[in-house]
């Protein structure tokens, strides 16, 4: 009869840690006296229309004791049938309080058993689907790379009850972490067979230091539920994005011809002058020039050197990214372009002028990811030249007509020269790269960005909010491709997904 004891606590809307409930919590603090309990109990909530269909739903909740509260937020869209959960954490204790897990969502489901599908990878070989019954204990997935959400692990998956959901059968939840940084997602079966889900930022070295009056606020977490299988979930989702997660939802995407396959580094101006050419033929309506285009001092001529220079290689591009914006104009198409602005070689002048710009460990050896390092986005300086690389190209070619946004490295050696706390790392990174990015949109709002990270790395809501479109992976193998963007299409419109034509699987 002991289990009695935990009604209405296992089942709580936000779980906290040190009181009765002995389950995994959605949050845990460590108070200014050192008291690690949470007594967390229902103040108020209130409900308003704030437009394009959705309702804004606000629940307070305090602490018994401690002045430390918690705003649980619920934004429904009715008409897609979609929810998105996050949280605000504050207090007004008389010092700094330490928030040890800062989950955006904790569900609570009864069903007679649980399947999860979730998906693993590598590098070409993203989205591998894996289901497989729920059983007693605790399912986690997560990703401790930094500076993306997936190479191994993406922040998306689905929990069937009672049986797996088909197409068009089944009850499924259908979930992802709008995070595009370290994620973590819980999935318990408890002593009376329910599901406790909890899913937010990853708390792995990060415990978070919070001062007196501070907000701290978590990710989204997104989802929708089907009782009429996995398809009407994804339909849910595709709408919702097509509206509210991604940019010009509703619009054409441009056909481009890219040239990295046809040249990798190797390239020159004339190379580059006849593929134009054939772009026109192609009746493509725009050439991407890829990564190589830069660098001076230690040229971009393979992926050892160059990243951070962002000035056009003068032995390649004797007249410059314009003169190449001409000629796509003369020969009637549009010209985008390839950056990866987060990220520098050590090689290059960049790095020579501003190693404290530099994600490194003091003391330490260095450990790169092809050949490179992360910029450390925390600090605002490096926000204001990493948005400097773009309003620099945009500015001087304000007729330049797309980006192809990389990010190919993981954040090995996590320090920061900037920041005092290191536990706040991986959190203010990606909080950082959204200044950036909500900047950019602010001063471009219509220009076409592709999100890409090494293929497939940084396919979430919480990035793609900021692009047109997404690269499902570097694979593109006809037929492997099939598979992968079939699982992608389960969570995102296939508008969204960027595709190319090349001789891999030849």
């Amino acid at each position: 009869r002991q289990g009695e004891e935990y009604t209405g606590v296992a089942d709580a809307a936000y779980s906290s840690a040190g009181s009765k409930d002995l389950f995994e919590p959605a949050i845990s603090a460590v108070h200014a006296d050192g008291n690690t309990s949470l007594d967390l109990a229902y103040v108020s909530h209130n409900s308003e229309n704030i437009g394009k269909g959705a309702t804004l739903t606000t629940v307070v909740l305090k602490d018994r004791v401690y002045p430390f509260q918690v705003k649980l937020f619920y934004k429904t869209y009715a008409d897609q049938d979609v929810v998105e959960i996050w949280n605000s954490i504050s207090h007004t204790e008389k010092k700094p309080v330490v928030l040890t897990k800062f989950a955006s969502a904790n569900l609570y489901f009864r069903a007679p058993e649980f399947w999860l599908r979730n998906y693993h990878g590598e590098w070409a070989r993203e989205m591998q689907p894996e289901e497989a019954k729920l059983t007693h204990g605790i399912k986690t997935l997560d990703t401790k790379l930094g500076a993306r959400a997936n190479l191994f692990q993406p922040p998306l998956f689905m929990v069937s009850m009672g049986k797996p959901a088909t197409e068009d059968e089944g009850d499924v939840l259908v979930g992802s972490v709008s995070w595009t940084g370290n994620f973590k997602v819980d999935l318990e079966l408890d002593n009376r067979d329910n599901l406790r889900l909890t899913a937010g930022i990853s708390n792995f070295q990060s415990a978070y230091t919070l001062k007196p009056n501070e907000e701290f606020e978590t990710a989204k977490f997104l989802y929708t539920f089907s009782s009429k299988g996995k398809g009407l979930a994804s339909r849910n989702l595709h709408n919702w994005a097509r509206e509210f997660g991604m940019v010009d939802g509703h619009g054409s995407r441009m056909t481009l011809l890219n040239n990295w396959e046809a040249t990798y580094f190797d390239f020159n101006e004339q190379k580059l002058a006849e593929l134009l050419k054939d772009t026109k033929k192609l009746g493509v309506d725009l050439f991407l020039l890829d990564d190589g285009w830069f660098a001076n001092k230690y040229p971009r001529n393979d992926d050892h050197a160059g990243l951070g220079d962002w000035k056009e290689n003068t032995k390649k591009l004797p007249n410059g990214i314009s003169y190449l914006v001409k000629e796509a104009t003369n020969n009637g198409v549009k010209f985008g372009i390839w950056i990866e602005p987060e990220m520098v070689n050590p090689k290059s002048e960049l790095y020579e002028k501003h190693p404290d710009w530099v994600i490194k460990q003091p003391g330490r050896p260095e450990h790169y990811f092809r050949n490179q390092l992360v910029l450390d986005l925390t600090n605002p300086t490096v926000q204001n030249f990493v948005f400097g690389v773009v309003d620099d190209l945009l500015t001087k070619n304000p007729t330049l007509a797309y980006i192809k946004w990389d990010c190919n490295a993981v954040i090995y050696n996590a320090h920061s020269a900037f920041l005092t706390n290191q536990q706040h790392l991986y959190i203010e990174y990606v909080r950082g790269l959204y200044k950036v990015l909500q900047r950019i949109r602010a001063k471009y709002p219509t220009i076409p960005l592709m999100l890409c990270s090494g293929g497939g790395g940084r396919v979430d809501y919480g990035a793609l909010q900021y692009f047109t479109e997404y690269w499902p992976s570097d694979n593109t193998d006809p037929l492997e491709r099939i598979y992968m963007q079939w699982e992608y299409s389960y969570f995102f419109p296939a508008m969204a997904s960027s595709n190319h034509v090349t001789e891999w699987g030849k």
